[in-house]
C-alpha cells in the first residue's frame, strides 16, 4: 500500500478550478437577492387575473403554497413589473435546506482532497519494457529502434497537430480535475468541504428546490388530494411559470451560456468534439447523456457512410456491364409487356430503361455485403456504446446510482392517498400504499393495451388509404385525354406523391398519438418517473414504428407478391392488387424510403429553427411581455433583470428530450432495417445529425429556459429498443434480399448458364401469356397487328405447355434458394453478432483498474479524515471516539488505521465504500423517512 503524503489543506483552485461560469455567477447582480449574497435558485411568476373572484382564489392558493415553502426552510423575495402587472417570487435554498435534501436525495458530493496523486499505469508499459529489453540484447536492433522511434514520433506529432483541431478546445473548456465523491451524509459531514463556494452548484440547488416545489400543497388537504406541485399550479394559471435562471445572455461574454453558444452550438464548430462535462454541468446529466449518445451515434455513422458510398460507387462503375440493363436499353427487339392494371395498356419494356439503371444501383452484389456489414455495424455500435457509456457513468459519478432509490411520483402518491400504507419498499425502507391489482392496475392495463391496438389498426387503415390514393392517381395519369403518361412514368409519379401524402399523414397521427399515449400511461399508475417515462416511451415508439414503417413494410414484403397472373389475378375487395414494375418493388421501396427519411429530416430541421421563434413570441404575448426587449435590443436593455429575460423563453419540460430521442431512433431504424434498399441512408443520416446536434444545442441555449437537472444512469429503455431494431434488421434485410430483390434469381441463372453470365436473363425471368386468354388483353390486342402474346415477370409455364400458366420448376428452385439464403444469411449474421459481443466487454480493462484505484484512494481519504478528526478531538479534549466493543481495547487510532489499511488490500466496491461512510442501514432508513 502506498503511504499517504502529509496532509495539506487544499486551496480553492485545487478543489474546484475557477471557470467562467462561476466567475460570472459572482459578478451578475440579477442572479442574487437584493442583498447581493443569497443566490436566486428558482423563480416563480404570476400575473394578476382580471376577474376579481378568480384572483382571490389564486391569491389564497399562492399564499398557502408559499407558506409551505417557508416552512420547509426556503427563503423568498418578491419583485414586480408594475406596468405589466407581472410579479416574480425569487426562491433561495439556504445551506441547511441543501444539506437536508442532499441527504434525502442521496446526492454524490465531492469529498475533501488530500495531496496524494492518482497515478494510472500505462496499459502498454510491459510491452514497451519488453521491446526495450529485446533491442538491447539483439545486435543491430538498437539502430532499428531509434529510426523507428524517430518516424513514429514524427507521425505521432502530425496526428496530434491534426487532432488538436478536432478535440475539445481546452482554451475555452479547460479539462476538469478528477474529484472523489461519496453519497452525502450530515453525520459524516467532516468528509466534505461544506463551506466551500459552489459546493452545491446551481444545477444541484435548482434540483433540490424543484423537488420541494413538486411536493408542496396549495390547498387544505381535505379539499383536493391532487392540489399540490408547481406543475399543477402552472397548468391552472395560478403561476405563469417556474424556472431556474440562465447565467447570462448568449451575447454576454464570460458566461458559460455564451461559451457554449459560441464554441459548441455553432454550426461552424461541427468538426469539434462536444464539451460533455460542461454540458452536463450546465444542463444536468440527462441532457448531457443525450448529447453524448447523439455524438457517439454520429461518429459511428461515419464508418457506415464510407462503406455505403463505396458500395454505391461500385454499383455505378459496374452499371455499364450489367447484361439485363443492356438488353432493356439497347435491345434491338421490342418486348411487349402485359398491362399492369385494369385500365392500363400494353407497354414496351424499353420504357423502364432509366428505372432499370436505378434498380441496379440498389440491387447488385454489393447489397449483400453491405447488409451483412450493417448488421455487424449495429452490433458494434451498441457494444461500443456500452463501453463508452461506462466511461461516462464513471466520469459523472453515476456508478452507484440506483433507479430503485428514486422517490415516488407525487401524482402516484396523490391518487393512492386514501389507501393505507401496507407496503415497505425494500430499497428506501419507506412505507407506501399498494396499488390494488384487480380494481386499478388490471383495468388500466387492459384499457391501455386495447387503445394501443386500436391506434395500430388506425395506422393500418391510413396505409390502406395511401394505397387507394396511389392506384387512383396512376389511373388518372394514364387515362387522361390530353398527354396521357406511359406506364413507368405514371408508376413513379404516383409512388412519389403517395409517399409525400403518407409523410403528411404521419405528422397528423403523431399529434394524436402523443396526447393519447400520455393519458394512457397516467392511468397505469407507475410509481417512479423513470417507470412512467419508460412505459410512455414504449407506447410512443410502438405507435410511431407502425406509423412510419407500415407503408414501407407493405412495399417491401406484400406489394406485387400475391397478384396472380394475367387472366387470373388475385382480387382484394373485388379490386386487382397493386403490381410492381418490371424492375421489381425495390426501386419503389427506395423512393419511399428516400422521401420519408430525407423529407422527415428536412422538415424537422426547418421546424426546429422556425417553431421555437414562433412559440416564444406567442408565449411572450400571453404573459404580457410583448413590449419588452427583443434579443436584437440587448445593448439597450443591459440593466433588465435576468429573471425577466428568462420569462420570455420557452419552458423545456420534463419530457422534452423524448421527441429528440424518438427522431434519432426512427432514423436508426431507416439506417438498419431497410438499408438493403437504400445504401445511402447512413450518409444522409450523418449529414443530418451533424446539423441536428448543433441545432439542438442552439435551440436549447437560445430559445429555452434553463432546465432543471435530472439524474439518470443511462439512456434507459431506448437502449433496449435499439437492440431490438438491430435484431429485426437482420430478419428484414435477409428477406428483402431474398424475396424483394432479383439477386437470388440472378445467382440461379448464373449457376445454370454455360458462360456463368447474365446474358439472356431477361428472357429467363419473363413468362409468356396468350392475349386471347383474357377479356382485357383480347380487347386491347385488337388495336395492334400481330400481337398474340405479352410478357409478365414470373416463373410460369408457357401457354403451349400442358401445365399452362402453372408455376414452373424454376419457380420452386428459386423459392428454395431464397429460403436457403434467408437461413444462411441470418445464421451467419447472428454468429457474427455473437462473436462481436463476446470480443467486446462492457467495460475496458483500463477503466476497471481505474475504478478500483480510485475506490482505493477514496478509502484512503476517508481513513485519513477519520484519523485527523480523532486526533483533533483528542487534542481538544472535547469528545472521545466511540469504537465497537471489539476495538475498545485499542486506544491508539494509528492501530485502527493499520487494521483498516490491511482491509484495503482487497477490492472494495463502491457500495461497500458508501456503507463505510453511512454506517448502519437503520440510520439511512430513518433519514429516508424524512420525505
Amino acid at each position: 500500500m502506498t503511504p499517504l503524503a502529509p496532509f495539506q489543506e487544499p486551496t480553492d483552485d485545487d478543489i474546484n478550478p475557477p471557470n467562467d461560469f462561476y466567475m460570472k455567477c459572482e459578478k451578475n447582480p440579477s442572479l442574487f437577492f437584493d442583498d447581493g449574497v443569497r443566490s436566486i435558485d428558482f423563480v416563480l411568476v404570476y400575473k394578476i387575473n382580471p376577474q376579481p373572484n378568480v384572483e382571490d382564489q389564486h391569491e389564497e392558493k399562492r399564499h398557502i403554497f408559499e407558506m409551505n415553502l417557508l416552512s420547509e426552510g426556503l427563503e423568498i423575495e418578491r419583485a414586480c413589473k408594475e406596468k405589466e402587472q407581472i410579479y416574480f417570487v425569487k426562491v433561495h435554498a439556504p445551506l441547511e435546506v441543501l444539506r437536508r435534501y442532499a441527504e434525502i436525495l442521496k446526492l454524490r458530493m465531492p469529498m475533501k482532497e488530500l495531496t496524494c496523486n492518482v497515478k494510472l499505469l500505462s496499459k502498454y508499459s510491459r510491452l514497451r519494457y519488453a521491446a526495450q529489453y529485446i533491442s538491447k540484447k539483439i545486435p543491430g536492433m538498437s539502430v532499428v529502434n531509434r529510426s523507428t522511434s524517430s518516424v513514429f514520433s514524427s507521425l505521432k506529432g502530425l496526428i496530434k497537430f491534426f487532432m488538436r483541431h478536432i478535440y475539445v478546445d481546452e482554451r475555452n473548456f479547460p479539462r476538469r480535475a478528477q474529484r472523489f465523491t461519496a453519497i452525502y451524509s450530515r453525520d459524516k459531514e467532516y468528509l466534505f468541504d461544506i463551506r466551500q463556494d459552489n459546493f452545491f452548484t446551481p444545477a444541484v440547488r435548482s434540483r433540490i428546490v424543484q423537488f420541494i416545489l413538486d411536493r408542496q400543497r396549495f390547498t387544505p388537504k381535505s379539499k383536493d388530494e391532487m392540489a399540490f406541485g408547481i406543475e399543477r399550479m402552472v397548468a391552472s394559471n395560478i403561476y405563469c411559470a417556474g424556472y431556474p435562471l440562465h447565467d447570462g445572455e448568449v451575447t454576454e461574454k464570460n458566461t458559460m451560456r455564451h461559451t457554449l453558444y459560441t464554441h459548441w452550438a455553432s454550426v461552424r464548430k461541427w468538426y469539434r468534439y462536444q464539451p460533455l462535462d460542461y454540458i452536463k454541468e450546465y444542463f444536468g446529466v440527462k441532457i448531457g447523456l443525450y448529447f453524448a449518445w447523439l455524438g457517439f451515434y454520429t461518429y459511428m455513422l461515419l464508418l457506415a457512410s464510407v462503406v455505403g458510398v463505396f458500395c454505391f460507387i461500385y454499383s455505378w462503375s459496374t452499371l455499364k456491364d450489367f447484361e439485363p440493363v443492356k438488353e432493356i436499353c439497347g435491345g434491338k427487339k421490342n418486348i411487349t409487356m402485359c398491362p399492369l392494371c385494369e385500365w392500363c395498356d400494353f407497354w414496351d419494356l424499353k420504357e423502364t430503361c432509366f428505372y432499370a439503371k436505378i434498380s441496379y444501383l440498389i440491387d447488385n452484389p454489393s447489397t449483400v455485403f453491405f447488409a451483412v456489414f450493417m448488421s455487424f455495424w449495429a452490433t458494434l455500435f451498441l457494444e461500443l456504446w456500452k463501453r463508452y457509456s461506462a466511461e461516462i457513468t464513471h466520469r459523472w459519478d453515476l456508478t452507484g446510482f440506483d433507479v430503485h432509490e428514486e422517490h415516488p411520483r407525487p401524482q402516484y402518491l396523490a391518487k393512492l392517498q386514501h389507501l393505507p400504507h401496507t407496503r415497505t419498499d425494500y430499497v428506501t425502507n419507506m412505507r407506501e400504499p399498494t396499488v390494488p391489482f384487480w380494481r386499478m392496475k388490471l383495468p388500466a392495463a387492459v384499457f391501455s393495451f386495447s387503445m394501443v391496438l386500436l391506434l395500430v389498426a388506425l395506422t393500418l387503415v391510413a396505409v390502406l388509404a395511401v394505397v387507394v390514393y396511389r392506384m387512383a392517381t396512376m389511373a388518372s395519369l394514364m387515362l387522361r385525354k390530353t398527354n396521357p403518361m406511359n406506364t413507368s412514368s405514371a408508376i413513379v409519379l404516383a409512388t412519389s406523391s403517395a409517399a409525400f401524402l403518407n409523410l403528411c399523414m404521419l405528422y397528423v397521427l403523431n399529434y394524436v398519438y402523443n396526447r393519447l399515449a400520455e393519458y394512457l400511461t397516467e392511468l397505469e399508475m407507475w410509481r417512479t418517473q423513470t417507470q412512467f417515462d419508460d412505459s410512455l416511451t414504449l407506447k410512443m415508439y410502438l405507435l410511431q414504428f407502425v406509423n412510419y414503417y407500415a407503408s414501407i413494410f407493405y412495399v417491401a414484403f406484400y406489394k406485387g407478391k400475391f397478384v396472380g397472373r394475367p387472366g387470373a389475378y388475385t382480387l382484394l375487395f373485388d379490386f386487382r392488387q397493386e403490381e410492381c414494375s418490371s424492375g421489381g418493388c425495390l426501386t419503389e421501396l427506395c423512393i419511399q424510403l428516400a422521401i420519408i427519411m430525407i423529407g422527415k429530416q428536412a422538415f424537422n430541421s426547418i421546424l426546429e429553427v422556425i417553431m421555437p421563434m414562433i412559440w416564444r413570441k406567442i408565449g411572450a404575448i400571453r404573459v404580457g411581455l410583448s413590449k419588452l426587449f427583443t434579443p436584437k435590443e440587448h445593448d439597450k436593455h443591459k440593466d433588465t433583470e435576468r429573471w425577466v429575460r428568462d420569462l420570455k423563453l420557452l419552458d423545456w419540460g420534463t419530457r422534452s428530450l423524448f421527441p429528440e430521442y424518438l427522431e434519432m431512433v426512427l432514423q436508426y431504424g431507416f439506417v438498419t432495417i431497410f438499408v438493403a434498399a437504400f445504401p445511402l441512408a447512413p450518409l444522409f443520416a450523418l449529414l443530418n445529425n451533424i446539423l441536428e446536434m448543433r441545432l439542438d444545442a442552439k435551440k436549447l441555449l437560445t430559445h429555452h429556459r434553463r432546465p432543471v437537472s435530472q439524474r439518470v444512469r443511462d439512456i434507459g429503455v431506448w437502449y433496449r429498443i435499439l437492440d431490438c431494431i438491430g435484431k429485426l434488421s437482420v430478419i428484414t434485410n435477409g428477406f428483402i434480399i431474398a424475396f424483394t430483390s432479383e439477386l437470388i434469381p440472378q445467382w440461379v441463372y448464373r449457376h445454370y448458364s454455360p458462360n456463368s453470365s447474365l446474358e439472356g436473363y431477361l428472357d429467363f425471368s419473363l413468362s409468356k401469356f396468350n392475349t386471347s386468354d383474357s377479356n382485357q388483353t383480347r380487347s386491347l390486342s385488337a388495336k395492334y397487328d400481330n400481337l398474340t402474346t405479352c410478357l409478365y415477370a414470373d416463373f410460369r409455364e408457357p401457354p403451349t405447355s400442358e401445365k399452362r400458366y402453372h408455376f414452373s420448376n424454376i419457380f420452386y428452385l428459386v423459392l428454395a434458394c431464397r429460403l436457403c439464403f434467408v437461413v444462411v444469411f441470418e445464421n451467419f449474421v447472428a454468429l457474427v453478432m455473437i462473436i462481436v459481443r463476446w470480443c467486446i466487454p462492457d467495460m475496458s480493462v483500463g477503466l476497471r483498474d481505474q475504478i478500483r484505484r480510485e475506490a482505493y484512494i477514496t478509502n484512503e481519504i476517508i481513513i485519513e479524515q477519520e484519523t485527523r478528526r480523532a486526533r483533533t478531538e483528542r487534542a481538544k479534549g472535547s469528545q472521545s471516539i466511540r469504537l465497537p466493543d471489539s476495538e475498545s481495547n485499542t486506544p491508539d487510532p494509528n492501530d485502527r488505521f493499520i487494521r483498516i489499511e490491511q482491509l484495503l488490500c482487497s477490492d472494495l466496491s463502491q457500495s461497500q465504500m458508501d456503507l463505510i461512510i453511512h454506517g448502519s442501514s437503520t440510520e439511512t432508513g430513518i433519514r429516508g423517512n424524512e420525505v
